[in-house]
């Protein structure tokens, strides 16, 4: 069917014939350019239980513009935009050749723009994070990370089906009050730009979006933008499952041919999202590797972030790796390598990078009520001293809880979008009773107490000596606290601190950059330890045997040295890290004079002043210590 307008109810019908392979098709003649054109689909009778039946349109699955209805269903057709004309003048990817160079920020693109205090001028999301005052690109440069990693974009079901009502389709949402799926993990579109957030868009009930093809051409301008500051874009892509209530083109079209099915025809749930696709199957393959490829050749993306990537086939693995190496030999690959199976291994094997769930769960912990990480002066489960060295290390494969090949394929974090902020789980591992505790003053909430403060600092240190690649989350760099907003949404938990805001698009996940001087001395540890390991070589890719763990009777107490001669770095480093709570400790340095450029307080490229014989680390806090390296002739 094709449209001369979207909201047409009845548009030209050409009837499709199928080829001897199976394939349907249609030639038509003339400019269809910037119409819209949809499937209308009827299966045999014994088309058996692979199939969907619906009297709705179909969109296009391979789509690249797509417009929609603020509805639960969508109603999607899909758009034939012109060829892109865009002027990227000498625009290019800006990723590194070695990914350990990177310092990402993990965040919902709509986050950093949609509280006051970002300051924008609400030309749409997309604009406002190019063009922010405070918020969106500039908080990046004034935080002085060069990789930023944007939760989905591609095109996604933002309404679920409303609260407690049934549908026509028979499903009933009884899990999520406010109908709303935020973060955007139920993809519809692999190849299409997500519409709400252009200047076209709206988030009005029932409203048509992506009328216009102003979101493509806003997401092309604000890829430029970030890449003139240096800094990397990394598109989070959900290729395990596909969005699940609204008339999702893969479901609707062959769903034999994209999703993993028993015998009854229902959809396999490894993912635990509601269906799995098969990677392996022969059109999803394709899919993916195209959709890939259209993101970087026609958006510039630098790198891919993949969700619950534990699903995905081996050989995919390889084809995406080796179709996206063809087109940017330093593209980034990030696999969360969980799903079906936990494969972090695996992923490096095929060479790619991994979220080390290893180290977060060691140093931070993965429950505050019984499991608690080192930075509390804890003995994390099923970690030793020598596996939390290793992690120090980058979690290399030959020792202890290894998991890499090499450190270039850990990434390291202790926040991310799931599960609590890292100052909400401190704040509750000192408090246990804030975990279920109404807050009404977020102000009075957000703002560290000192012990609060020293821990934080604390684990940032840990995560920025640590080799590899390091990840931040959104508001981490003040800890900021994720507090359920009131909303007019009936939510018992309202007031309470959120450990899943994956449906909130409200204040619960909005970043108020007016905080940040609450807690401004975390603010500018976290701006100088990006500074410091930036540009310190040597404390992001240090070859294993030039780490060197030092002994002490404390089992806490973890002090080492750093050679920088393999890197490059014009500095060697010793670093002490003390998790004991209650005692400090004294560590003798090796001969001659030291920096001191990080500490409990402050960190940095600057010098806080110069040590010899020996030094004191107090307790719940660390510090790195660098002189400069006398090469032997």
């Amino acid at each position: 069917m094709i449209f001369d307008d979207y909201k047409e109810e009845a548009g030209t019908f050409y009837s499709m014939t199928s080829d001897d392979e199976g394939f349907w098709n249609r030639f038509i003649p003339g400019n269809i350019t910037n119409k819209w054109y949809a499937y209308k689909i009827t299966f045999s009778e014994d088309a058996g239980h692979n199939v969907l039946h619906t009297n709705d349109l179909i969109a296009d699955p391979w789509s690249t513009f797509v417009t929609s209805v603020n509805h639960h269903r969508q109603y999607h057709k899909t758009k034939i935009i012109p060829p892109s004309n865009f002027n990227w003048e000498e625009d290019t990817y800006i990723a590194p050749e070695d990914p350990r160079d990177l310092v990402i920020y993990e965040t919902h693109i709509k986050d950093l723009v949609a509280h006051p205090s970002a300051k924008t001028f609400v030309q749409g999301v997309y604009n406002d994070f190019r063009e922010a005052e405070v918020g969106g690109i500039e908080h990046l440069k004034r935080l002085g990370i060069n990789a930023v990693e944007f939760l989905p974009l591609q095109k996604f079901p933002y309404y679920e089906p409303p609260f407690f009502e049934e549908t026509e389709q028979e499903i009933k949402n009884t899990w999520n009050p406010y109908a709303r799926n935020y973060w955007g993990y139920m993809t519809s579109f692999y190849c299409a730009p997500e519409t709400i957030y252009a200047s076209d868009g709206t988030l009005k009930k029932n409203a048509v979006i992506g009328y216009t093809h102003k979101a493509s051409l806003e997401l092309k301008q604000l890829v430029k933008a970030l890449h003139k500051e240096n800094i990397a874009v990394i598109m989070d892509v959900v290729y395990n499952h596909a969005s699940h209530y609204d008339l999702n083109p893969l479901k609707y079209t062959a769903k034999d041919h994209y999703f993993r099915l028993d015998e009854a025809g229902n959809f396999k749930n490894d993912s635990w999202t509601g269906n799995d696709i098969d990677t392996s199957a022969k059109y999803s393959q394709k899919l993916i590797l195209e959709s890939i490829k259209h993101w970087m050749s026609e958006y510039h993306i630098d790198g891919f972030r993949f969700d619950l990537a534990g699903i995905i086939d081996w050989k995919t693995v390889d084809l995406i790796k080796e179709s996206a190496e063809r087109i940017n030999p330093n593209v980034i690959l990030i696999a969360e390598p969980w799903g079906k199976e936990y494969r972090p291994h695996g992923y490096s094997d095929h060479g790619w990078a991994s979220w080390n769930d290893r180290f977060r769960n060691s140093f931070k912990g993965y429950d505050p009520a019984r499991d608690k990480g080192y930075i509390f002066g804890d003995h994390p489960k099923n970690a030793s001293r020598f596996s939390l060295e290793n992690y120090i290390r980058g979690t290399i494969r030959n020792a202890e809880k290894g998991l890499f090949r090499n450190s270039r394929h850990s990434v390291n974090y202790l926040e991310s979008h799931d599960g609590y902020t890292l100052a909400d789980y401190i704040r509750i591992v000192l408090d246990p009773e804030k975990k279920f505790r109404k807050i009404y003053n977020k102000a009075q909430a957000t703002q560290l107490s000192e012990a609060e403060l020293r821990i934080v600092k604390f684990g940032a240190l840990c995560l920025f000596i640590s080799q590899g690649i390091t990840m931040i989350h959104a508001g981490q760099e003040w800890g900021r606290s994720k507090i359920i907003a009131s909303s007019g949404i009936n939510d018992p938990r309202a007031a309470e601190i959120d450990r899943d805001s994956y449906n909130k698009d409200n204040q619960t996940n909005w970043l108020n950059f007016s905080e940040i001087e609450l807690n401004e001395s975390l603010f500018s540890y976290y701006r100088g330890l990006i500074e410091l390991r930036l540009a310190s070589p040597a404390l992001r890719k240090a070859l294993p045997h030039e780490i060197n763990f030092k002994v002490y009777q404390d089992p806490l107490h973890i002090t080492f040295s750093i050679s920088g001669e393999h890197t490059g770095d014009k500095y060697d480093y010793f670093i002490s890290l003390n998790a004991n709570t209650a005692q400090s400790h004294e560590i003798i340095l090796p001969e001659g004079y030291w920096e001191l450029v990080a500490n409990e307080d402050k960190s940095g490229g600057k010098t806080l002043q110069t040590v010899n014989q020996s030094c004191f680390i107090a307790s719940s806090s660390g510090a790195v210590l660098r002189k400069l390296r006398v090469n032997k002739a």
